[in-house]
């Protein structure tokens, strides 16, 4: 069975942003989970490409809207690959493939009778590509969103029957797992009791778009095709365009990770879509909160919005990604503080972890001819720390199945905080000037650099290049896939007597002086 995840597919009227960062960042720690655990994974990303927005956003470059996404998509991609995001297809709904999908998708629904003619009228926000529910009382409303106005609609449209779906997604919304967190449920539920009404599905004259094949002057609605680049991401690179291979690729997703303000059209519209395809449908919608920036909301004209190109380059992506998936709750909204940035990476990946490790290396190196020294008492499995990698693997096994990033993070560093105590408690810098204590001293060393390696191996999920180089450092081999994460969590993979690479910092601690 394949594990099938989605970050959203991203909207390429501008350039990518902490927030859309984020959410790779948490898919990618899930994927890296599931594939270490042995499972086959396919991890889609990528980007939606269709709509007013951005053949708006084209028009104000001087671009074409193909030029324009070509552009964009091109830096999505880049990033993905600079902050080593593993996913597996990267789908743009620009391509030709993806256009046949829209299509066949379509005929089914319009087969099942839910496709109707009929007149929409409201208040529009492009930036949402969604007309408002309730119409604004302002003389000149705007989007509670995006703070921009809103546009009066009257045109006659395609409608998908969404009201036929009532019942169904009433019992789907209010089913145990399907949205998360739970806090999110109750959102949905509301909306869904106060009645579902059929949405638009076409737009009139809007060239950038996938025309509606029988319907002349229509092109898709943005989101009923950009939802769809979920089925054709699936398609390996030989295969045709054809619904009927998406069982053997990969379908139904297992999880959709979405910011909290999509919700809705991942919960209600697309299960209903799905239903009306005789598709089956995704296992998990899970919409996380949204990121300010020092308690304000980022945007470019306050001057706030931070960069992913000027964080990669002057903090890295380690440091990012522990404060981005230890600091906030995963689900809630959460705020990038700079000192609390840097004080989070430098107390416990630089201080507490990078330099347990660091002095823990040489001291062995010193005292035990530049290796890993005897374990004596220290190989057994009921030693103390090795009672506490235990259940600290355990710890980090279940809170990654829950997408609690956080908890899983927390048991790590207590992990890495108590070998740290242990060192203290047992003082071998004290211990080694007498020869008999030479023995002691050798294994309280052995206990602290094997928790060192289960610290590194239990990080692979959330921080894999440190998490590499802390095994560099041990002389340890990558982990790769089942085998190896497996293999890994077991007491006593130290050998004795094997070299010890000359110990260098793992993570450097991060010196901003000045604002990101």
């Amino acid at each position: 069975m394949t594990y099938t995840l989605t970050t959203p597919l991203y909207y390429v009227n501008d350039r990518a942003h902490l927030g859309s960062t984020y959410t790779t960042l948490a898919c990618d720690s899930i994927a890296r989970f599931r594939r270490l655990q042995g499972e086959r994974v396919t991890f889609i990303t990528g980007c939606d490409e269709h709509g007013l927005k951005i053949q708006r956003s084209a028009e104000a470059a001087g671009l074409t809207p193909q030029a324009h996404c070509d552009a964009i998509s091109g830096e999505y991609r880049d990033l993905w690959r600079r902050w080593g995001i593993s996913n597996d297809r990267f789908i743009r709904t620009t391509d030709p493939r993806h256009r046949a999908i829209v299509e066949q998708f379509f005929a089914r629904v319009e087969a099942s009778g839910d496709v109707i003619e009929g007149r929409q009228q409201g208040w529009y926000c492009v930036a949402c590509e969604e007309f408002k529910e309730e119409s604004p009382s302002a003389t000149e409303p705007h989007c509670s969103i995006h703070l921009r106005p809103l546009e009066w609609r009257d045109e006659l449209n395609l409608f998908f029957r969404l009201s036929r779906y009532q019942q169904q997604i009433e019992k789907l919304v209010a089913s145990e797992g399907f949205i998360a967190p739970r806090s999110r449920r109750r959102e949905v539920e509301n909306f869904v009791a106060g009645g579902l009404r059929d949405f638009s599905i076409s737009r009139l004259d809007l060239p950038w778009g996938i025309p509606v094949p029988g319907y002349d002057g229509h092109t898709f609605y943005v989101w009923f095709d950009a939802l769809l680049g979920y089925l054709s991401a699936l398609l390996e690179p030989d295969d045709p365009a054809d619904l009927e291979l998406l069982a053997q690729r990969g379908w139904p997703a297992q999880l959709h990770v979405i910011g909290k303000d999509i919700l809705r059209f991942h919960a209600v519209y697309w299960p209903a879509m799905l239903l009306s395809a005789g598709l089956p449908l995704p296992e998990k919608v899970f919409g996380h909160g949204f990121l300010t920036r020092e308690g304000q909301k980022m945007g470019k004209s306050l001057g706030n919005v931070l960069d992913p190109d000027v964080l990669l380059e002057r903090c890295g992506a380690d440091a990012v990604r522990w404060y981005l998936l230890r600091d906030i709750p995963f689900g809630d909204d959460g705020d990038f503080q700079q000192q609390r940035f840097s004080d989070l990476v430098n107390n416990d990946l630089a201080n507490t972890i990078g330099n347990l490790l660091n002095r823990t290396s040489s001291m062995a190196r010193r005292w035990f001819d530049g290796a890993v020294p005897p374990a004596g008492d220290a190989s057994a499995a009921d030693h103390p720390l090795a009672l506490r990698c235990t259940a600290c693997a355990e710890a980090v096994d279940a809170a990654l199945e829950a997408l609690d990033f956080r908890s899983a993070a927390v048991a790590i560093l207590e992990l890495a905080e108590a070998a740290n105590g242990f060192l203290n408690d047992r003082a071998p810098w004290k211990a080694i000037k007498s020869e008999e204590g030479r023995g002691g001293v050798a294994a309280d060393l052995y206990a602290v650099l094997e928790t060192s390696r289960w610290v590194a191996v239990l990080l692979a999920p959330l921080l894999p290049d440190l998490s590499g180089r802390m095994l560099g450092q041990l002389a340890q081999p990558e982990l790769v896939g089942d085998s190896g994460w497996t293999a890994a969590r077991h007491w006593g993979k130290l050998a004795c007597g094997d070299p010890l690479p000359e110990p260098t910092p793992v993570l450097h601690r991060l010196e901003l002086d000045s604002p990101l």
